[in-house]
């Protein structure tokens, strides 16, 4: 399958520009799709994830959340690198975050290509950020990956209409398991989801981590995929 990408402005609601790397699908039309970032910046994985479910027939929009102190900044996962993500990580402004994937919701909407909803895919930081964005009604539906912080914010859950669907690695050390058994509990009889994989670690999505476990990427990735078709993100009436 062939589809086009680029990087494109995203109007911030406090004034000034940031970016977001746009991927669209064979056709050039479908609904649309956030990608956030992990604490590693729109880097290859995260353009990789982009085009992934551009492939798969969605209008991608992946923005630059660390554009307010590094733009563009592509960050790799080992030693001194790591050490900087968490740094830019410890100094973002969680609010202003929110604010900036509004932004780019809201940019997405307004793109020629987009037929019917917006919905989030995010990880990691990107993956709180969904859950936050979906209490916020930004998004239409969200699928939310590892999401750190998550299990602080509980009380969020009970402003969130969209449909919402969770994936968390049983081993992961940096977000406790027993977030999947609060969540089920806080959307019980709600358009909710909450998947676990025995085998899986922090960012086990990610193929260009040691993390990596294909068994239950590629599972979480059908799992993803189905709860978006189900949804019918191509009809019209969204979040906003």
């Amino acid at each position: 399958m062939e589809f086009s990408s680029r990087w494109i402005d995203i109007p911030a609601h406090d004034g000034g520009h940031f970016q977001g790397y746009l991927a669209l699908p064979p056709g050039g039309t479908g609904p649309g799709l956030l990608v956030l970032q992990e604490i590693f910046g729109v880097n290859a994985h995260i353009r990789g994830v982009a085009e992934q479910y551009a492939a798969q027939g969605y209008v991608v929009l992946a923005p630059d959340l660390f554009w307010r102190t590094s733009p563009r900044l592509e960050i790799g996962y080992h030693g001194v690198e790591r050490v900087r993500a968490n740094e830019l990580y410890d100094q973002m402004d969680k609010d202003l975050a929110l604010a900036d994937v509004s932004s780019a919701a809201a940019q997405l909407r307004t793109l020629p290509e987009i037929r019917g909803k917006v919905a989030a895919v995010g990880f990691c930081l990107g993956g709180w950020l969904t859950y936050a964005a979906a209490a916020a009604h930004v998004i239409d539906i969200g699928v939310s990956y590892y999401g750190g912080g998550i299990q602080d914010a509980l009380h969020l859950a009970d402003d969130i209409v969209a449909p919402m669907q969770f994936h968390f690695g049983e081993i992961d050390p940096h977000v406790p398991i027993t977030i999947a058994s609060q969540l089920r509990t806080a959307f019980e009889g709600r358009d909710a989801e909450v998947h676990t994989y025995p085998e899986a670690d922090h960012g086990f999505n990610c193929w260009e981590r040691e993390t990596y476990h294909p068994a239950s990427a590629t599972l979480a990735h059908e799992r993803a995929l189905r709860f978006l078709d189900q949804h019918d993100l191509r009809s019209m009436g969204s979040a906003r």
